[in-house]
């Protein structure tokens, strides 16, 4: 399991009773649906920090899956919403592999994203770019390269803007199928932003805003309505169908 072959990387994991595994990295990738998998070890607490461990109900999945800070929380929320996406876990594999000294090396990244191709993400959230330091950085060249071996990706995800965060963290509240309201009320919201038009406008049109608003809301999180998410949300910000490309539009758009 030596860096710089990527078929000696080993992998453990923990079997669905949970009994610890250890196989080769290769086999593991093909073979092992990680996504259904519990942490392999348990995110640590750290005293005197404001955000914990804790989990984060996945409207891809309708499962929770396990977080270790607000970081990860947040990177969460916006592959959550990626429909790419099909699957998300915490911490369900561990990588094993040597340095070139021989000596043994392991990571746990902290989060596994499965896309409709059947690949995979491995990923760390890190709250700023050098989060974690030298065995950070270093371990991430390793798990980069073990990915790379079986056609995955690996990334230290960059930290969202503010506004887009905030904007994300907003939809999520609404993201339950609940809020999707009775029977024909997601047609309606729907029919009424047909054509791009303010937030209030729109809510209106379809009916009672204290029925609708969380409807709209509902519908901007999975992405049947779209926005400019990196402007702060407001009563008169625009809306549009799924496929708008309105002023201003970014990667963060949606």
């Amino acid at each position: 399991m030596t860096a710089g072959h990527g078929t000696e990387f080993e992998a453990v994991f923990l079997d669905p009773v949970g009994q610890e595994v250890q196989q080769r990295w290769v086999d593991a990738a093909l073979a092992v649906a990680f996504e259904g998998l519990p942490p392999v070890s348990a995110f640590p607490v750290i005293p005197g920090r404001r955000w914990g461990p804790g989990l984060w109900w996945s409207a891809t999945t309708g499962r929770h899956v396990s977080a270790g800070s607000n970081a990860m929380r947040i990177q969460l929320m916006a592959l959550d919403r990626d429909p790419d996406v099909t699957a998300l876990a915490g911490r369900p594999v561990r990588l094993l592999w040597r340095n070139p000294r021989g000596q043994v090396r392991s990571w746990v990244p902290q989060l596994f994203a499965r896309y409709t191709d059947g690949t995979a993400l491995l990923a760390d959230c890190p709250s700023h770019p050098d989060a974690g330091g030298e065995r950070a950085l270093g371990a991430a060249q390793a798990v980069a390269e073990a990915c790379t071996h079986v056609g995955w990706a690996y990334r230290r995800l960059t930290p969202l803007d503010d506004v887009l965060a905030a904007n994300l963290k907003w939809l999520a509240g609404y993201r339950h199928p609940r809020n999707a309201g009775r029977p024909g009320l997601t047609a309606a919201v729907l029919e009424a932003f047909a054509q791009p038009r303010p937030l209030i406008e729109g809510t209106e049109a379809a009916g009672d805003p204290i029925e609708v608003l969380p409807a709209v809301f509902h519908a901007l999180w999975h992405r049947q309505l779209t926005t400019d998410l990196d402007t702060p949300l407001h009563e008169r910000v625009l809306l549009g169908p799924r496929r708008w490309s309105g002023p201003g539009k970014t990667g963060g758009a949606g």
